[in-house]
């Protein structure tokens, strides 16, 4: 197969997942963010890298957002949530993160592949996406892509969709977002 007719399957599998997609749950998502003071966002791997995309357009909304490790983390307090991207809905970093923030009385959501997962049963919020588990053990999706690439791209594609939602809800669009655009660059 040629590299462009990747590209072609690739998309044809993001667009399976996005059918797959509960609204109500990310509706969950969009109304508990506007509801908190503060937004931590926590990933491992190639999923801490969309938490930090995320991170990023929440910040340029105006919304409090940091990601969990990084030097200018504040605590995380009663008024706050805590979103966790994982596909296995069971990595240990993250499921203590889970537990501390629980404990601190800060909201939780999770973006998994298994809802079932203990960070799944923990969490407050639960958004089901498709994917297979890097191993590609335990999954009812075929993908021609490797690990759990197509976990990440959905979930990179379902942040940009609570953008969008959140934008909308605040009257927001790219102009008055690129006020808070960086620009020491």
């Amino acid at each position: 197969m040629k590299t462009n007719q990747y590209v072609v399957v690739i998309l044809e599998e993001l667009q399976q997942a996005a059918e797959r997609l509960d609204a109500g749950q990310a509706d969950l998502i969009v109304d508990q963010i506007l509801a908190s003071q503060k937004v931590f966002l926590a990933g491992a791997g190639r999923s801490g890298l969309m938490a930090k995309a995320f991170a990023m357009r929440l910040m340029h909304l105006g919304i409090d957002a940091y990601v969990v490790g990084e030097t200018i983390t504040p605590n995380v307090t009663t008024n706050d949530m805590l979103i966790i991207g994982s596909g296995s809905g069971e990595t240990r970093s993250l499921l203590s993160m889970a537990e501390k923030a629980k404990s601190l009385q800060a909201s939780v959501a999770v973006v998994t592949i298994f809802p079932e997962s203990s960070i799944g049963q923990l969490a407050d919020i639960t958004v089901k996406l498709s994917g297979s588990p890097k191993d590609n053990s335990n999954s009812h999706y075929s993908t021609i892509q490797p690990m759990g690439s197509l976990f990440e791209q959905t979930l990179l594609l379902f942040f940009d969709a609570v953008i969008l939602r959140l934008m909308e809800k605040k009257g927001y669009d790219s102009t008055t977002m690129f006020g808070k655009h960086a620009n020491l660059e």
